[in-house]
This record gives structure tokens, C-alpha cells and sequence, in this order.
């Protein structure tokens, strides 16, 4: 994994699918030693694995689980503990075609620009965390992971850490730079610390807080509560395709590592426009 240059959270989720199919394998296999155990495993016990997946799991897990299973085979098999990998047959399955949930233009604006009750410290953090993360498409544990030197406001420019370690250099909006300063001068002097973004005790703010403030910002405003921070990050990219960015421009801000990833975001405007154009031509509204 580290030779691949994955990211922590990638290499965690591969770990817990790796337990999880040495649990089933416990069950199926019973061996003297750890190498007589690999040896016992083949096709038929593994695509068995995957259909018992395919009762309670999308295809993307599935589809993440089973790399997880190929890559560690072919480890064994560099390692000589095996001789070949039963695993390099198997295709991966097609992954859902799903369209990521986003804001309108005026629910983001509804939501950035007004003022929910609380504590100032914390309204004004929250603020700067929602105007950065859709000003510059940011995830949501990139923006965690942001320090205080991570941001040059006077050039108005954030350096973020992406998948895999990659780094990129974004703009950041004026209300986004508006929203931070805001939020850096009500911090006490021994509050600067290294992180960015801070909690209630003076530690790094997790990307778990940062969805329950949003789902609280959402329930305050009457807005839908199914909206996540990366639903942010879905907003930001789509509203710029819609406005003529170049698909490209939005691929390296958003830090894809391929253009079909950034894709999917054709998909949401085609819907959108269908959608106006159902309301609004005149031979396509219903009598």
C-alpha cells in the first residue's frame, strides 16, 4: 500500500475489507499452517465471498473489496507464499452510475449568506468552512487536514493535501477570504495553533463535527438534510460547468486523477437543463 502511494483513509478501508474476507475464509478453510491456508483458497471460494458481498453490498464496495483481495494475492505471490493469484481472473464489476447530489445556486446562497443562531466563534468558523469548501471544492478531509500556513489570504490561495498525497494550490473566493478573516480574528492568541479549523477544546476539528454542524446549519434554515459537505464540493463543481468552466480546469481543481471522474458533472447539468426545458418550452409542458 505504501508503495502505491494510497492515502491513510484508503489504506484503512482496504485493511478492514482484507479482515473482513479473512473472517469468511476462517469459516470455509482450515489449515496447519499460514502458507498450507493460502494455498487452500481458489476461484470457486472466492467468487463464492463475492456473492454473498453481492447481498448486502453496492458494486462500488464490491468492487473496492475485490481489488483489496487482488492486490494482496499478488503480494502473496511476490513473495513466493503462492505461485500464482486466484484472484487475477475475476473482472471487476461495473460500478452504479448514480449523479452526486447537489444545491441549486439559491440554496447555496440561502445557506452561506445567512446568519443561524449560536456562539460567535463557532457561527463564524463554520461560515469560513462551508465558503471554502464550495469556493474551492474542497473534500471534506482535505479541509480538515488544512493548517493556519496552509492559507495565504493575501494572495488568496489554499495549499491542499489531496488523495494519494498529491498537492495543489487552489484560489480561494472573496467571500471565502472574507469569511476567514473573520473567523481568524475572533480566535484568541493561544488558540493559533497549527490547525487550521479548531473545535470547542482548542483541538483539530474532525471531519465527523463538520457534518453534524452542517446538518444543524441545514435543519436551522429549512433546507434538505441530506445535504453533506461533500455535496459542497459537488455544488462548486457543477455550478462552475453550468457558468462554461472548461472540464478540464474543473478536473485539476478538484484534484481527479482522470477526466471520466469529473464526467459524471455533464450528467447533472444535462438533467438540469432537461428539467428547464421540460417547464419551459411550450411543446414540452404537460396541458
Amino acid at each position: 500500500m505504501i508503495e502505491r502511494n494510497l492515502s491513510k483513509n484508503t489504506v484503512l478501508a482496504y485493511l478492514r475489507d482484507l479482515n473482513h474476507f479473512h473472517a469468511f475464509l476462517r469459516e470455509q478453510v482450515s489449515a496447519p499452517s499460514a502458507d498450507g491456508f493460502y494455498k487452500k483458497i481458489d476461484l470457486l471460494l472466492i467468487r463464492q465471498y463475492l456473492a454473498q458481498l453481492h447481498k448486502t453490498c453496492s458494486r462500488t464496495s464490491v468492487a473496492r473489496k475485490l481489488s483489496a483481495i487482488k492486490v494482496f494475492f499478488r503480494f502473496l505471490v511476490r513473495e513466493g507464499v503462492l505461485d500464482d493469484s486466484p484472484a487475477d481472473s475475476l473482472s471487476t464489476p461495473r460500478r452504479e452510475q448514480y449523479l452526486p447530489k447537489v444545491l441549486s445556486a439559491e440554496q447555496t446562497g440561502f445557506l452561506l449568506d445567512r446568519s443561524p443562531a449560536g456562539q460567535r466563534i463557532l457561527v463564524l468558523r463554520d461560515l469560513a468552512i462551508f465558503e471554502l469548501i464550495y469556493s474551492c471544492g474542497l473534500r471534506v478531509g482535505e479541509l480538515v487536514g488544512l493548517n493556519l500556513v496552509s492559507v495565504d489570504l493575501a494572495s488568496r490561495q489554499v495549499r491542499v493535501l489531496g488523495k494519494g498525497n498529491k498537492e495543489r494550490i487552489l484560489p480561494i473566493g472573496q467571500q471565502a477570504c472574507a469569511a476567514l478573516r473573520r473567523y481568524r480574528a475572533e480566535l484568541a492568541p493561544e488558540a493559533q495553533q497549527e490547525a487550521l479549523f479548531l473545535n470547542q477544546r482548542g483541538g483539530r476539528l474532525t471531519a465527523r463535527s463538520v457534518q453534524r454542524n452542517l446538518k444543524q446549519r441545514l435543519l436551522q434554515f429549512g433546507l434538505p438534510t441530506d445535504v453533506t459537505p461533500h455535496a459542497l464540493r459537488h455544488s462548486f463543481a457543477t455550478h462552475l460547468l453550468d457558468a462554461g468552466a472548461d472540464l478540464r480546469v474543473i478536473q485539476e481543481l478538484l484534484g481527479h486523477a482522470s477526466l471520466s471522474t469529473t464526467q459524471r458533472y455533464t450528467k447533472v447539468s444535462f438533467s438540469h437543463l432537461a428539467e428547464v426545458y421540460d417547464q419551459s418550452h411550450p411543446r414540452s409542458r404537460k396541458k
